[in-house]
C-alpha cells in the first residue's frame, strides 16, 4: 500500500502547515484552476497507486497492459509511442513486469535489434484485476456526481487535455494521433512520472 503523504503534502494537495493551500505557497488562492487541477492529479496518482499494489502492479504498468491486451505483441518502441512514454521509462516498466513475470521480451524474428513484448500467461490472469481496479478508481473519481456531470467533466478535461498538449508541443507540424493515448507523435511524451 502507498503512503498517503508525499513529501509532507497529502494526496489531496494540503499541507498541515498551510492548510489548504496549493503546495502550501502563501496568498495562493486554494481554489484556482490551477490549484485544483494540481491537487486532482496528486490525488489521483495515490488513489491509483494504492488500488494497483493490491495487485502487484505500478502505475503505469497498468497502461503497458492494456496496451498489449488491446494490440497484441508489440515492439518496445511501438509500446513506448502507444502508452505516450519515453524509451528510459518503458525500459524500466518493463524491467519491473518483466521481473514479475507478467511480460517478457524477445528479439523480433524479423530484426533482430528489435525487442518485442508479449505478455505471459501470468500476466494475462491480471486482465480481470486491472479492469476491477478502472472500475474502482472511477467509481471513487466520480462519488457524487451524477452520470450527466460526469460526461460534463469528461468534456471539459477533455478540452483542457487538448489545450495543454497543444501548449507542449514542440511544433506546429501536423501528426497522427497515437491510438488511445490522446496524444500526437509530434507531442512530447507525458510527463514521465506520470507512467512511473
Amino acid at each position: 500500500m502507498t503512503e498517503a503523504r508525499t513529501d509532507g503534502v497529502e494526496a489531496c494537495g494540503t499541507t498541515s502547515a498551510a492548510g489548504a493551500g496549493c503546495g502550501g505557497a502563501p496568498g495562493e488562492d486554494p481554489d484556482s484552476l490551477s490549484c485544483l487541477m494540481a491537487q486532482a492529479a496528486l490525488g489521483h496518482r495515490v488513489l491509483l497507486a494504492a488500488l494497483l499494489a493490491e495487485i502487484g502492479l505500478y502505475p503505469g504498468q497498468d497502461r503497458v497492459l492494456n496496451a498489449l491486451w488491446a494490440n497484441g505483441p508489440m515492439s518496445q518502441n511501438r509500446l513506448a509511442a502507444a502508452v505516450g512514454i519515453d524509451m528510459s521509462t518503458m525500459t524500466k516498466s518493463l524491467q519491473r513486469l518483466e521481473r514479475s513475470g507478467f511480460v517478457s521480451r524477445a528479439p523480433s524474428p524479423r530484426n533482430r535489434r528489435i525487442s518485442v513484448v508479449s505478455t505471459t500467461p501470468k500476466g494475462d490472469t491480471l486482465r480481470a484485476e486491472v479492469r476491477r481496479v478502472e472500475e474502482e478508481l472511477h467509481r471513487r473519481l466520480s462519488d457524487g456526481l451524477t452520470p450527466e456531470q460526469v460526461e460534463t467533466l469528461r468534456s471539459l478535461l477533455g478540452v483542457v487535455r487538448r489545450n495543454v498538449c497543444r501548449e507542449t508541443a514542440p511544433s506546429p507540424l501536423p501528426a497522427a494521433e497515437l491510438p488511445g493515448t490522446g496524444l500526437r507523435e509530434a507531442d512530447p511524451p507525458a510527463t514521465a512520472a506520470a507512467s512511473r
